[in-house]
């Protein structure tokens, strides 16, 4: 696993905790990590990061829009 060294400003409300999920999220939600990946990274269950991923503006349902019209025609 890579290490990153971030150095934020201090007017930047956040602690590691949060900083760790937000990232994980936004990963996620561009497709770079899995739901499990991302999970592990932000140090949460599948479960539970799948329930807070939303406070990131990040849907559960990572489906590509013209995925979902090619499956409805399938259907």
């Amino acid at each position: 696993m890579k290490t990153i060294t971030l150095k934020l400003p201090d007017s930047v409300e956040m602690n590691q905790k949060d900083f760790l999920t937000f990232v994980a999220a936004k990963l996620y939600e561009a497709g770079r990590l899995t739901l499990g990946q991302a999970a592990e990274l932000a140090g949460y269950t599948k479960a539970t990061f799948m329930e807070l991923i939303g406070n990131y503006g990040v849907s559960v349902f990572n489906y590509p829009a013209s995925d979902l019209v090619r499956d409805v025609k399938n259907a």
